[in-house]
């Protein structure tokens, strides 16, 4: 016993020395276990040198920010020079509040991706504004039934547009139409002469050309497609109005490429021929123009529904006959009283800039996409309502600018035309277009009938007036 005792003792001692200097009795799958902790925990140093090295100091901050109120340093170099964009923005904040003296308490800084809008969407950011999104329907459109999101600060909006696809929806839906789909620029030349500026316009005018010209067009994009081209002279100059399809995407930057390979082709053949821009407002964007009303731009859209007589009654809380006169007197002799262009409609504006606002549109082109005539009269022995909108230029993408920050690109999906159709180019961004025209639609056929009933500035004291004394807190 005392021997078995003395041996146990031996190898319990020789396995602590070994242990002691290091050698390892662990097995082959344990090693590559060690290994594979090792290099993980080597990658983690790595992450956390690449992290803190955009990281600075309060006293780094403070030089900056210095820098900045001082001029040395330009407020639109710091995400290049702090290397990271939220950091910048805090930074640019803080110099803001300097040299204004103002505060900007109430503008969010947290919570938002600013590395989403680098370089695309907006430049020396300091915070973001929140708008609040409503959503508004069920909406019957062509048999399917869709909820639209609307970012808005006016009250009374949401609902109104709400009880509008209400009167729809029980009435048996709306039905749309695309008419045109097409994006258009219109660059500006110039000659020595009329006669020369006449020559081109000839040229591009002769059919026989067109298939070269749109080859060389085409040649910018795989979504791109020149559709046709019209010319309009001022003198020696000459505008160029291209119009081309554009896939999901809203297209501005597509059909300028474009344009610039066309125009680059045509100077091999009329080199005296001087460009002067690339836009000469013959487009025309942004701008309310009869050539956007009349030719369209963008998707142009009708959109229809008959609202059945005890609807008109009932929810809409006005009849038939009333709607008809009014929506002559206001929206087409009014408006023609006004010299209107394009805005033969009660607020077709309002639900056009929701919608775009929320689903990530360019907030601007508002302007002619809000372009809209509504007619109304009474149908089936003028028992019921037919109503419709007509819109020639909505410019709406689900892909680009906006649409791919979070907020937007989740109300496109709540919509189901979130991104670019695989199957079918363009159908996102054209079932968007149809989705405006359709709110409007509805939009218009509850204010008409709130002002026809006399209820517009008692749902607006009701809705729109707030109780609480916030701008005591400012």
């Amino acid at each position: 016993m005392s021997e078995m005792a003395g041996i146990i003792v031996f190898v319990a001692s020789f396995i602590y020395l070994v242990g002691f200097f290091g050698v390892s009795f662990y097995s082959d799958d344990e090693d590559e276990e060690e290994i594979e902790g090792d290099v993980e925990c080597e990658i983690l140093k790595k992450n956390l040198v690449k992290e803190t090295t955009v990281v600075m100091s309060t006293e780094e901050d403070e030089a900056l920010i210095q820098e900045v109120v001082s001029g040395k340093t330009p407020s639109y170099s710091l995400e290049s020079k702090v290397g990271e964009c939220k950091h910048a923005a805090s930074i640019r904040r803080v110099a803001l509040e300097r040299m204004t003296g103002k505060s900007l308490e109430g503008l969010p800084l947290e919570g938002f991706d600013y590395e989403s809008i680098l370089g695309q969407c907006c430049e020396m950011p300091v915070g973001y504004v929140q708008i609040p999104v409503g959503v508004a329907g069920p909406m019957l459109l062509d048999g399917k039934e869709l909820y639209v999101p609307m970012a808005t600060t006016e009250g009374c909006l949401v609902a109104s547009t709400n009880r509008g696809f209400k009167a729809i929806y029980v009435s048996g839906g709306a039905t749309s139409v695309l008419l045109k789909d097409g994006m258009t620029r219109a660059p500006v030349v110039r000659f020595g002469s009329a006669k020369r500026a006449a020559e081109l316009k000839f040229f591009l005018e002769e059919p026989l050309n067109f298939e070269t010209i749109a080859s060389v067009f085409n040649k910018s994009s795989r979504f791109g497609r020149l559709q046709r081209i019209q010319c309009a002279i001022a003198g020696k100059n000459l505008y160029i109005r291209f119009t081309c399809s554009t896939g999901d995407a809203m297209g501005m930057n597509m059909v300028s490429k474009g344009v610039q390979n066309v125009l680059n082709y045509l100077q091999l053949d009329f080199p005296d021929m001087d460009i002067l821009g690339i836009s000469g407002n013959y487009c025309s964007d942004k701008k309310p123009a009869a050539v956007n009303w009349i030719e369209g731009r963008g998707k142009s859209v009708v959109c229809e529904a008959i609202i059945k007589e005890q609807v008109v009654t009932k929810v809409l809380k006005t009849t038939v006959a009333s709607l008809v006169k009014l929506n002559m007197l206001k929206n087409l002799t009014g408006s023609a009283m006004a010299g209107a262009l394009g805005g033969f409609n009660a607020h077709a504006s309002n639900i056009v800039s929701a919608v775009y606002i929320a689903t990530g549109q360019d907030p601007a082109q508002n302007v002619e996409s809000s372009h809209c005539i509504t007619m109304m009269e009474a149908v089936n022995e003028g028992k019921d309502l037919h109503v419709s909108v007509t819109m020639p230029s909505i410019e709406v993408g689900t892909v680009g600018g906006g649409t791919q920050l979070a907020s937007q690109s989740a109300c496109l999906n709540l919509l189901g035309v979130k991104g670019a159709n695989k199957e079918s180019a363009g159908s996102n961004a054209r079932q968007l277009a149809k989705v405006v025209a359709a709110s409007v639609l509805a939009g218009e056929l509850s204010l008409m009938s709130a002002i026809a009933a006399g209820q517009v500035v008692n749902s607006h004291m009701k809705y729109n007036r707030s109780s609480k004394d916030i701008a005591g807190k400012a």
